[in-house]
């Protein structure tokens, strides 16, 4: 993890989401791409609460309680049966150096900006994540990239692992050309 994070951040759940109380520490958090200001309180998202609590460089609590990463998880996962997968994709592209976002709603994804570039430029890439296991359809997929390349985002396909270590596919959108030209009858090709 990037030695740059400020530890003891304190927050307070709410629902699923983290609010950070302390206007300087929302400031520094902001600069690197953490949270976001909604209805006047500077909120992180689930998989971001949940980065800091892995890393312990959170202090959350509910109440008087205190919240661990587990209690997080388990809490994350009842509204968002993707939350895990959400969570490793998300630590993983963070402890890459990248500065991420949640994405625009094609499941477990995230706007990705290129390293130095956050809060200059839009993002560069959309990654979005398939857990082992799970399966997806082909057109989903498809029509996933085709909406994805029409925003000008490269489209970035993570697939987690069982063991939980994430492995990056760029997809490209391609099309096949019909090649009529040596095919009899049967529909067998000679050259």
């Amino acid at each position: 993890m990037s030695s740059d994070i400020e530890p003891n951040i304190s927050g307070i759940l709410l629902d699923d989401h983290t609010i950070i109380q302390n206007k300087e520490m929302q400031n520094q958090l902001e600069s690197k791409g953490y949270g976001e200001t909604r209805h006047e309180k500077f909120l992180l998202k689930p998989f971001e609460t949940l980065y800091f609590l892995f890393y312990n460089k959170l202090d959350l609590s509910k109440g008087k309680k205190k919240v661990d990463f587990e209690q997080m998880l388990s809490i994350a996962s009842e509204k968002d049966e993707n939350a895990l997968t959400k969570f490793l994709i998300y630590r993983d592209l963070r402890v890459r150096g990248y500065a991420v976002k949640d994405g625009f709603g094609f499941g477990s994804d995230f706007r990705v900006y290129e390293r130095g570039q956050f809060g200059e430029k839009g993002a560069k890439y959309l990654v979005f994540g398939l857990a082992e296991g799970k399966q997806e359809k082909m057109g989903t997929i498809q029509k996933n990239i085709e909406e994805i390349t029409k925003m000008g985002k490269e489209p970035i396909l993570a697939v987690i692992e069982r063991r939980g270590e994430v492995i990056y596919y760029k997809i490209s959108n391609v099309k096949f050309v019909e090649n009529t030209k040596n095919i009899d009858s049967s529909g067998f090709v000679f050259s």
